[in-house]
């Protein structure tokens, strides 16, 4: 075992060598300690995206090709270096300690503990600065919850997950990655970015790491998990009404089959999207890669992974370093203008 971060209480480190990400067809496997450094390389980059959120971890203890599970609530012992927070969880009627990201030696726990994917929640347990009147205790019951300001978000989130398959999954199969689909993907985020920016929303958009993209819209927290909800279905139909034979709201998978899905849904007190430099567990180790929207024609999803982040960043830096200071006011949003924008649309 090695001491890799000296701390009040160490970070043990085991079986380094561990493959994480096997070998697949042109993409060479991926070890623990790779993980490890990569994790330590971006740490000043992911963790303004982590901090102070609430995480579901997503473990794979030996691999990718082994056992994966969800992991809410930690009930065994954690690092004295790992910040937590006791949120009540209505699954279980219950309250339980999530970890929360604040440091470098919680990243790299992580990835000694086999979380391979970084899932924060879009609201934070710090009020500051722009919910200091929200209470910031979140257990005991739901109402407790759901006053506080872990049911107030920083972000609007909007999913777009092209249902279009390459013909090679194997049934039940979510759509795998290809060209065409991703294609259909960028061609819906930008007709919800032009109607985002009719609305005078400022919007930002990432790879998901998987087939699709991420698009978030920083906002005040001045209304809660439901009411972002709501809001982001109204905007999301929106598109829904210029580009039906494009994209759909449909719940049923069958009925998806051939459009993108606009899942607005991700709106909800407690999911997660993959934070931004996120790896994800399929073959090649991608990551969740934010982008300019004028790169959208020239990216693909898989240009961004753990062994080429580093020349991504060298490049480019962090293009979402200013997030949280980007914030939209969501009270002062006005629909007539998307109304506008459809006329000019259709006229077009």
């Amino acid at each position: 075992m090695t001491d890799l971060v000296p701390a009040p209480d160490p970070l043990r480190i085991t079986h380094p060598d561990r493959v994480y990400w096997p070998a697949r067809e042109h993409y060479p496997a991926i070890t623990k300690r790779e993980l490890l450094e990569y994790f330590a390389a971006v740490s000043a980059y992911v963790l303004p995206h982590l901090r102070d959120r609430p995480l579901t971890l997503r473990r794979f203890p030996t691999g990718t090709s082994g056992k994966r599970f969800y992991q809410k609530h930690v009930e065994f012992p954690l690092p004295s270096f790992v910040d937590r927070a006791l949120v009540f969880a209505e699954e279980h009627a219950a309250s339980g300690y999530h970890v929360i990201c604040n440091n470098v030696e919680t990243l790299l726990w992580l990835a000694q503990i086999g979380n391979l994917e970084l899932h924060p929640w879009y609201s934070r347990i710090n009020p500051e600065p722009d919910a200091r009147r929200l209470p910031t205790i979140f257990s005991g019951s739901v109402e407790t919850l759901e006053a506080s300001v872990l049911n107030y978000p920083d972000f609007m989130v909007f999913d777009l997950d092209p249902y279009l398959y390459s013909g090679a999954e194997r049934g039940g199969e979510e759509p795998e990655l290809h060209r065409e689909g991703f294609a259909r993907a960028c061609t819906a985020a930008r007709w919800l970015k032009t109607l985002l920016d009719e609305l005078d929303l400022r919007s930002f958009v990432k790879t998901s790491g998987k087939s699709g993209l991420h698009v978030l819209v920083p906002i005040l927290r001045e209304f809660d998990h439901d009411t972002v909800r709501r809001i982001s279905a109204h905007i999301c139909r929106y598109v829904l009404e210029h580009h039906p034979e494009s994209v759909t709201m449909e719940w049923s998978v069958d009925r998806r089959r051939g459009k993108v899905f606009l899942d607005h849904n991700q709106n909800t007190r407690g999911k997660t999207l993959a934070s931004p430099y996120s790896p994800r567990a399929l073959p090649g180790a991608p990551v969740s890669m934010p982008v300019a929207w004028a790169e959208l024609d020239d990216v693909y999803p898989t240009d961004f992974r753990i062994a080429t982040v580093g020349a991504r960043l060298a490049d480019v830096g962090d293009i979402w370093s200013d997030l949280l200071e980007c914030k939209n006011d969501l009270g002062a949003m006005d629909l007539t203008s998307a109304d506008a924008a459809r006329g000019r649309e259709t006229a077009g």
